[in-house]
């Protein structure tokens, strides 16, 4: 399969994925839950999910284990939703990126309040 369709097909699962798990009605997951990234195989048989969570450790792994559970429901909804030969089997993991990219900026708002 070509880079540019799976790159279009990563795009969409990624809309789709997003939308799907703000319908979800699991506590263990908060409304801070953002999709960053997805990653399919080049057969579609597999999807990497990699989704920010907002908050403390423990509510990230509470919202990885939400995630993993509902990963059945939100496979057959991408399977309604999209019109794929293979619906991709969900594959979720926690992107600290965000939370890595505020961490330097207060280390860089420090430095420059300690220079002035």
């Amino acid at each position: 399969m070509s880079v540019k369709r799976t790159q279009k097909i990563n795009d969409q699962l990624m809309r789709e994925i997003s939308s799907v798990i703000h319908s979800l009605k699991d506590s263990r997951i908060p409304m801070m839950t953002s999709v960053v990234a997805v990653e399919a195989t080049n057969d579609l048989r597999y999807a990497k999910v990699y989704v920010s969570v907002m908050g403390e450790a423990d509510a990230q792994k509470g919202a990885l284990a939400g995630l993993n559970s509902a990963a059945g429901f939100m496979r057959r909804e991408l399977g309604k939703r999209m019109e794929l030969r293979y619906t991709p089997e969900l594959i979720f993991a926690l992107d600290n990126s965000i939370a890595h990219g505020a961490h330097i900026n207060s280390i860089l708002h420090d430095i420059s309040k300690k220079e002035e």
